[in-house]
C-alpha cells in the first residue's frame, strides 16, 4: 500500500470515527430530551446556562483544540436540574458556540456529541460507584466528595481518550510531545475544577439558608472570571510566542539575503509561527512560477501544466478556500486530498507579484483571523526578501557586464595597441633588414620591449581574474599563510592575533579586509622600514576589527593622500575607497618617527555589502 492511499484510509477512518460518535451523542440527547421534565429553578437554571456559554466561547487553546473549566457548572446543572437537563443544556451550549465560531460541520456536530458521551458515560459510572461505595450511608460531605471523584475523573478520561482515538487515526502526524502537551492543559482543567466542585460540596452542605439565583451568581462568578482570565492569558502567551517566531524568521532571513540557505530556515521555523498541514512556496522568476519549497502532505510526482501553473497569476489578494470540494483553487492539483482549506497569500511588492505561498489545512473552515495576519506577515517578509535577492542578481549582472566592458577596453587601449605597435615595428624592421640593419635592429628591440610590456599586463589580468586567496581558503587562513611567508621573506618580527569566535563574510567583504591587511603590512615593510608589525583580527558581536600597527618611522598623513591623489596604486585613499563599499570605517594614525596604526572597523549586518560586487572588483 503506498503512502498516499494509507493517508487515504487514515482519512476515511478517522471520517467515519467521528460521524459514529456523532451519532452515539445524538442518541443520548435524543433519550435525554424524551425523559426530560420541567426544570425545578429557572433562573438559576438559565443563569448556569449563560455562566457555560461565556466559558465555552472563551476557552483556552491547547493544540489543535480547546479545553474549558466548564464541568462545575454542568455539575451544579446536573445536581440542581438532573442528568437530562446537563445533558441537554451542554450539548445545546456547545453546539451553538461551534456554529458561532463557524467552524466545520462534523466538527460542529463531534464536539458537543464527545462531551455529550463523556459526560452520560460519567453519570453511569459514578451511580455504580456510588452503590459500590455505599455513599447513601457516609455523611453528606464525605459522600458528596466521593461522588464528584468518581464522577470528574471518569469524565476527564473518556473525553480524552475520544479525542485522542480521533488524532491517532487521522493522517496528521500526533506525537508523544503533542500528547504531552494537551494533556498537561486537560489535568490543569480537571485540578481547577475538582477545586471549585470542592467548595461546591462544602458549601452546600451548610446551613447557611435560602440558595437563590444571586447565591450562585456570586459562587460562580469568580469561576468564570478566572476561565476568561486564564483564556487572555494563554491567548496572549499564544501571541508571544508568534511573534517571538516572527521577530527570529524576519532576523534571520534579512541576514540571509546574500546566502542560498534561507529556504531551509524557513522550513524549520515556519511550524512555529503558523502550524499547518502543508504548505507550497513558489517565486516568480523571468515570468515563469519555479517551486521553491514545500512541506507536508503535497503531490511531489504529479506533472502541472502551463494552465495550471497560470492559474496563480490571477491570485494578486489573500483569498482563503474554506472547502476544497466546492471550490478546488487554482492550485488544488498541488496538494493530497486530504488537505480541506487553502489559504493563498500572494507575495506582492509594488503592486507587483514576486511569489505565491500556499497553506493548507485537513479541516475545512479551519484558517482564523489570527492567521490571515500571520500568513499576511510572512507573506510581506518574503516579498520584500525576494525582491532583494533579485535586486542583487540584477546589480551582479551589471556589475560584471560593467567589468567585461572595462576587460575589453583595457585589451583595446593597452595590450591591443602595443601588440599592434611592435606588429608595426616588426614589419618594418623586416623591409629595412638588408637595406638597414641598425634600424632593423633597433625596431626589433622596440618591440621585444613593448612584447613583454604586454606580456606582464596579461599576466597581471590573468592573476587578477584567479580566486581568491580568502575565496579559497577563507580570511584566516588566507591572513595567517601571508603572514607565514612574510616572516621568511623578509627580517622582520610580525604578530598576528585573533579574537572571538570567527562567523561568515560574504567574499567581498573578506577580500576587502585582506587588500587593507596586505597592503598596510606592504607598505610598513617597504616605506616604514619597520622591524615590528602587530596584526589582530576581532570578531566582535556587531563588528569585524581588524588593526595593524608597526614601529617604523611614520609619515605625514596629508602629504601621503596627496602622494595617493597623483599615483596609481592602492594607496590610502584606495583603500578608504573600498572600506566604503562594505559600509567598513578605516582610520589611519601615524606620525613621523612614531609609527603607524591602521584599523578597520566592518559592521556585521548579515550582508556586508553583498556578493554581487566580488567579480566585479576581482581584477582591480
Amino acid at each position: 500500500m503506498g503512502a498516499k492511499e494509507l493517508l487515504k484510509r487514515k482519512e476515511k477512518v478517522s471520517r467515519y470515527s467521528m460521524m459514529g460518535i456523532s451519532a452515539v451523542g445524538g442518541l443520548i440527547l435524543l433519550d435525554a430530551f424524551l425523559k426530560i421534565k420541567e426544570p425545578n429553578e429557572p433562573l438559576i437554571f438559565c443563569l448556569l446556562v449563560v455562566f457555560l456559554a461565556i466559558i465555552e466561547l472563551y476557552p483556552m487553546p491547547v493544540w489543535r483544540g480547546f479545553t474549558t473549566i466548564a464541568f462545575p457548572i454542568v455539575y451544579a446543572i446536573y445536581v440542581m436540574q438532573g442528568i437530562e437537563y446537563a445533558v441537554l443544556a451542554y450539548a445545546f451550549v456547545v453546539f451553538a458556540t461551534n456554529l458561532w465560531k463557524r467552524r466545520p460541520l462534523r466538527i460542529v456536530c463531534f464536539n458537543p456529541a464527545q462531551l455529550v458521551i463523556s459526560l452520560y458515560g460519567a453519570y453511569l459510572l459514578a451511580e455504580w460507584a456510588d452503590v459500590a461505595a455505599g455513599l447513601d450511608v457516609k455523611p453528606a460531605v464525605i459522600g458528596g466528595l466521593l461522588h464528584i471523584t468518581f464522577f470528574i475523573i471518569p469524565f476527564y478520561l473518556i473525553n480524552n481518550l475520544l479525542v485522542d482515538i480521533i488524532l491517532v487515526v487521522r493522517p496528521q502526524p500526533y506525537s508523544l510531545k503533542m500528547w504531552k502537551q494537551k494533556t498537561l492543559q486537560e489535568l490543569n482543567s480537571l485540578a481547577v475544577s475538582y477545586i471549585y466542585l470542592v467548595l461546591f460540596i462544602v458549601l452546600g452542605n451548610q446551613n447557611r439558608g435560602e440558595i437563590d439565583v444571586i447565591t450562585f451568581f456570586f459562587f460562580f462568578s469568580p469561576l468564570v472570571g478566572f476561565a476568561l482570565l486564564s483564556s487572555i492569558i494563554v491567548r496572549l502567551r499564544k501571541e508571544k510566542s508568534k511573534l517571538k517566531a516572527l521577530f527570529s524568521i524576519s532576523s534571520e532571513l534579512n541576514k540571509k539575503i546574500a546566502s542560498n540557505d534561507w529556504l531551509g530556515f524557513l522550513g524549520e521555523n515556519l511550524p512555529a509561527f503558523l502550524d499547518v498541514d502543508a504548505c507550497v512556496l513558489w517565486t516568480k522568476e523571468e515570468g515563469q512560477w519555479v517551486q521553491k519549497f514545500h512541506s507536508g502532505l503535497i503531490n511531489e510526482d504529479a506533472g502541472f501544466g502551463e494552465e495550471q501553473l497560470a492559474g496563480l497569476d490571477t491570485v494578486r489578494h489573500l483569498v482563503i478556500y474554506h472547502n476544497s470540494r466546492r471550490e478546488p483553487g487554482p492550485a488544488a492539483a498541488f496538494f493530497h486530498d486530504e488537505i480541506r482549506s487553502k489559504m493563498y497569500a500572494p507575495l506582492m511588492l509594488d503592486e507587483e507579484i514576486v511569489g505565491l505561498f500556499v497553506f493548507g489545512r485537513s479541516r475545512t473552515k479551519s484558517f482564523t483571523e489570527d492567521d490571515i495576519q500571520s500568513a499576511v506577515t510572512l507573506a510581506n517578509q518574503l516579498a520584500v526578501l525576494i525582491k532583494t535577492k533579485w535586486l542583487f542578481a540584477e546589480e551582479e549582472k551589471r556589475l560584471i557586464l560593467e567589468e567585461r566592458n572595462r576587460i575589453a577596453r583595457d585589451i583595446h587601449d593597452g595590450v591591443a595597441q602595443t601588440l599592434a605597435g611592435a606588429v608595426l615595428n616588426l614589419e618594418t624592421a623586416e623591409r629595412k633588414f638588408l637595406k638597414a640593419p641598425e634600424d632593423s635592429l633597433k625596431l626589433v628591440q622596440e618591440s621585444t620591449d613593448k612584447l613583454r610590456k604586454s606580456l606582464r599586463e596579461v599576466r597581471e589580468s590573468i592573476y587578477a581574474l584567479r580566486p581568491y586567496p580568502t575565496e579559497r581558503v577563507g580570511l584566516m587562513t588566507a591572513i595567517q599563510s601571508r603572514v607565514q611567508a612574510i616572516r621568511k621573506e623578509h627580517p622582520v618580527e610580525i604578530d598576528l592575533a585573533k579574537r572571538g569566535t570567527e562567523f561568515e563574510l560574504s567574499s567581498m567583504t573578506e577580500k576587502v579586509i585582506f587588500d587593507i591587511f596586505q597592503e598596510s603590512v606592504q607598505n610598513a615593510l617597504k616605506h616604514a622600514q619597520a622591524t615590528k608589525i602587530e596584526v589582530m583580527l576581532s570578531y566582535q558581536r556587531e563588528n569585524v576589527f581588524l588593526k595593524i600597527k608597526d614601529n617604523g618611522i611614520g609619515f605625514s598623513l596629508f602629504q601621503a593622500m596627496i602622494k595617493a591623489r597623483n599615483e596609481p596604486h592602492f594607496g590610502i585613499l584606495h583603500m578608504n575607497e573600498a572600506a566604503e563599499r562594505i559600509q567598513a570605517s578605516l582610520q589611519v594614525d601615524s606620525k613621523e618617527g612614531a609609527g603607524t596604526e591602521i584599523t578597520l572597523t566592518v559592521p556585521r549586518m548579515g550582508i556586508e555589502g553583498g556578493v554581487m560586487n566580488d567579480q566585479a572588483y576581482a581584477g582591480r
